[in-house]
């Protein structure tokens, strides 16, 4: 396969939009980069495929060997316009011949001030809203904790089971699984209480974008699961006391816990709970919003607004940058100079920022998430049929395969099919509080072709590891 330039609407040029492997993976050029890395970046930092990355070409990831690798990660759903999108590169780069920095706190600029009004219009809620930048989806929950605790006076939240909101120390707080990301890293925050959730893929009714193998009941049954956990909320709050909670803080699709779709009717009675007992609802879109679904943001598919909606991710196209939107009488709760950070708001990633609102304008993205989303399902929900996989759920381009069996949750059928499309050349990653999930993030415009070459590859690597 060549790797010469040619006109693009020639054979080469769709070859060149195509995976192709000129060496294993991970190849000698990257693992001689790789030894360097042991030689000087902490084992702290895990990675799942240790290859090294030289450029990007549309859904598709180039090494430093020549290896063109399927992106279905999306640098964990950041890069959802594609991880070397011109209009992102366009942008930032005009600010970075103008200046890299002031900090907003001391001089300002109008491209912040820009991104919050987008998001203020944009974000679900009905009512006038007020937004403040950071840089990174852990400082927003932070912050948004920081409001509610300010606005309301009170000490307490309440987060779910399955739930991933940082690493950071009260954010691990609010994150439910144990390994890697608590572990030896104790004492952490108190005042952080934990709720059941109703997850979608098991309310047999299989509403809320879920297909499960054995799924038989009705949506009588997947009302009282929901009516279980909402009961069992209540019961958490009962037990503190509902008027020592500041905020709910609520995934609208829990990503690390297993891409988890809330059954119908969940969210909603969170919102009533939230509203009856004068709680901060705060609805952490980082992984899930910004088109990742088919909808600007993930809670659009319920119907519910938060009080306080948190954006990050693809919000920032790969910049790091993050956003607290909330209603203005909360957001303005806060005195002066109690927000804010040395980076909060960096302009060249309000530029980033900027583009991506660009991009999604026209709806051709929130369509390519849908396409993505029916694709997956058409190839990968006959294999329910087959022992060993459990579900399939997800919405848009944020779709999840879950193994399993009558012994539990089968992990290791995860992390061999993972292991095979990656060494394959696809990438793909596992998620889950048992790690026996694999998560498709490709970019939302990622081409027919190659999602359906990917996808491919992925159900080949399935099946051999369920054989």
């Amino acid at each position: 396969m060549t790797d010469t330039a040619v006109a693009p609407s020639s054979a080469a040029a769709v070859a060149q939009r195509a995976r192709h492997l000129a060496t294993e993976l991970p190849g000698p050029r990257s693992r001689e980069l790789e030894a360097e890395r042991r030689r000087h970046v902490t084992e702290g930092f895990g990675v799942t495929l240790p290859v090294f990355i030289d450029r990007a070409e549309g859904s598709l990831l180039v090494d430093v060997d020549g290896n063109r690798i399927i992106d279905f990660a999306a640098g964990i759903a950041v890069t959802s316009v594609g991880a070397a999108n011109p209009r992102v590169a366009e942008r930032a780069a005009a600010q970075l011949s103008r200046f890299t920095h002031t900090c907003f706190m001391v001089t300002e600029y109008s491209s912040f001030v820009e991104v919050c009004r987008w998001l203020n219009e944009h974000t679900p809620g009905d009512f006038e809203k007020r937004t403040a930048l950071f840089s990174t989806g852990a400082e927003a929950v932070e912050n948004a904790i920081k409001i509610a605790r300010s606005a309301t006076r009170r000490p307490n939240v309440l987060v779910f089971d399955e739930a991933y909101h940082g690493r950071t120390q009260l954010t691990m707080a609010m994150t439910a699984k144990e390994n890697p990301y608590r572990i030896t890293f104790g004492p952490l925050p108190g005042s952080v209480f934990r709720g059941p959730t109703a997850p979608a893929h098991l309310a047999p009714s299989g509403a809320g974008g879920e297909s499960s193998a054995g799924e038989a009941s009705g949506a009588g049954e997947a009302s009282a699961v929901v009516a279980q956990a909402l009961a069992g909320v209540e019961e958490v709050l009962a037990a503190a006391g509902p008027h020592t909670f500041a905020a709910m803080v609520i995934e609208p699709i829990q990503g690390e816990g297993g891409f988890v779709v809330h059954a119908p009717g969940f969210l909603a009675g969170l919102r009533e709970l939230a509203t009856r007992h004068g709680i901060v609802l705060v609805i952490d879109e980082i992984q899930a919003g910004m088109g990742r679904t088919g909808r600007l943001f993930a809670s659009e598919h319920d119907g519910v607004a938060g009080d306080i909606t948190l954006s990050a991710k693809a919000l920032g196209a790969g910049l790091p940058l993050s956003a607290v939107t909330g209603r203005a009488e909360l957001m303005n709760a806060v005195h002066a100079g109690g927000l804010g950070g040395t980076y909060a708001g960096n302009p060249v990633a309000c530029e980033a920022a900027l583009a991506v609102f660009e991009l999604l304008e026209d709806g051709a993205l929130l369509a390519g998430a849908c396409a993505v989303e029916k694709a997956v399902r058409e190839r990968f929900e006959p294999l329910l049929a087959l022992d060993g996989v459990v579900s399939v759920r997800g919405r848009g381009a944020m779709m999840a395969i879950e193994f399993g069996d009558s012994s539990g949750p089968r992990a290791d059928l995860a992390k061999a099919a993972a292991a095979a499309a990656n060494a394959a050349g696809v990438l793909t990653l596992t998620c889950g509080t048992h790690g026996n999930v694999i998560r498709l993030l490709p970019p939302l415009g990622i081409e027919p072709e190659v999602l359906d070459e990917g996808l491919a590859v992925l159900e080949a690597a399935v099946r051999e590891a369920l054989s």
